[in-house]
């Protein structure tokens, strides 16, 4: 569904523009974020450099969802990209430990205490288990109004954290994330998010990528100030 936007969607900006503008959105994105003094974590330049994804069928893997150093079998494909798909892998230092930054992100129930893009989540089906349907209703302005996903794993033991976009009114199909978490020493956290998508037609595969790792960026370095923030609250009392 096609979802049109105003022309005072560029002036604002806490408002993200369409994907035909990918450049803006990531300028707008980023000036709408708070200071904060968690970085993201370096990639590797073998990362960086890889913005086409390739496949490999002798290991099943994709060059787009290299995660070196961390165990990244959740973050591999079982099958091959396709070409109208992109992927990405994103990575961000925490400097809280894993059980604190893990009891804000398994709360699929609540993706609003860091994702500041969504307005309101209502569980549909489920109670908080694996297969659970959650709605989120987004801020206006972007180009999306509802979301409705599929809680795909939740691993306490392992904290992995996967869903799949199931329906709404967006223009981002068959997207599917995974999120894991890794400890680095007692105190910091490094988290890593991966996602598959449809790329909208219309759009090109860097446009598609740029915009989402915009938005994913976005919402990693807002879980880094919660979990941080929520740490110091805590050593104060």
């Amino acid at each position: 569904m096609s979802i049109s936007l105003s022309a005072s969607t560029f002036s604002n900006p806490l408002l993200l523009p369409p994907l035909d503008h990918p450049a803006k959105a990531h300028r707008l994105l980023l000036s709408a974020m708070p200071h904060t003094s968690s970085k993201p974590f370096p990639f590797p330049r073998s990362i960086e450099g890889a913005r086409k994804p390739s496949f490999s069928p002798a290991d099943g893997r994709c060059a787009g969802h290299v995660v070196p150093c961390f165990d990244s079998r959740y973050h591999d494909h079982t099958a091959p990209v396709g070409p109208h798909q992109c992927c990405s892998a994103l990575v961000q230092r925490v400097a809280a430990p894993l059980a604190a930054v893990w009891s804000v992100v398994r709360r699929f129930d609540q993706p609003q205490a860091y994702k500041h893009f969504v307005k309101s989540c209502d569980v549909i089906d489920g109670d908080g288990a694996v297969g659970t349907l959650r709605e989120l209703r987004l801020v206006s302005g972007l180009p999306a109004a509802t979301s409705r996903e599929r809680l795909e794993i939740l691993d306490d033991e392992r904290h992995v954290l996967s869903f799949r976009v199931v329906g709404g009114e967006h223009r981002l199909a068959n997207y599917r994330s995974v999120t894991t978490l890794h400890p680095e020493g007692e105190a910091a956290t490094v988290v890593v998010e991966s996602y598959v998508v449809d790329v909208p037609p219309g759009n090109t595969t860097d446009d598609t990528r740029v915009f989402v790792d915009t938005i994913v960026r976005c919402n990693l370095q807002s879980l880094a100030r919660t979990a941080e923030n929520s740490l110091k609250q805590c050593e104060k009392n």
